[in-house]
């Protein structure tokens, strides 16, 4: 009877902690109501692995609706790397004392565009849902995600081949910074 009561009281103990827990969000401000979005949301977005990108296109064509989320969601993605490496970049040349400090951006910015460019081939597709519009339109929900790691690997790839990069190119220090900056993006 006791291991009866105990089991009893415990169950209610949870029952009381999952309603009290449903009860605690906020309410909607009047006239508003969250709308769910497919392939979006914190499982979505950039950590310090991968970099996300997520979008939407919509078009009375299937084909066309999925180009449209696809260019949208890869232009976000270049968008998010070169950033980033941007700030890399700069972070690196800044650590690092050398009188050819000007051409070194520079060529980092030449390569950063190429390696970008190249790099988007090896984009996965993480989530894509197609939904039909009560207007008959079609609307296609699309996620993106590529390897931080492939990205650094590229850049060390297409560094090493640089003879004049690669003279004041130090990998583990560019990896190292590289990782920082992917750190501060895991921590937003």
């Amino acid at each position: 009877m006791k291991t009866l009561m105990r089991l009893s009281t415990v169950l209610t103990l949870v029952a009381a902690i999952l309603i009290s827990g449903c009860k605690s969000k906020q309410p909607m401000p009047t006239g508003e109501k969250e709308v769910s979005v497919p392939c979006s949301g914190p499982d979505f977005f950039t950590t310090n692995k991968v970099f996300r990108a997520n979008s939407i296109g919509e078009s009375m064509d299937q084909v066309t609706s999925k180009k449209k989320a696809l260019t949208n969601a890869r232009n976000e993605l270049a968008q998010s790397i070169q950033t980033t490496v941007k700030t890399v970049t700069d972070n690196y040349t800044n650590s690092r004392t050398m009188d050819k400090r000007e051409s070194l951006e520079q060529k980092f910015e030449q390569l950063n565009r190429e390696v970008v460019d190249q790099t988007l081939t090896g984009v996965r597709t993480i989530c894509e849902k197609l939904v039909q519009t009560k207007d008959g339109n079609y609307k296609t929900y699309i996620a993106l995600e590529l390897s931080a790691d492939d990205l650094v690997k590229e850049y060390n790839s297409r560094i090493s081949k640089d003879e004049a990069l690669k003279i004041d190119y130090d990998y583990e220090k560019f990896k190292d910074t590289f990782n920082a900056e992917m750190e501060k993006r895991k921590n937003n």
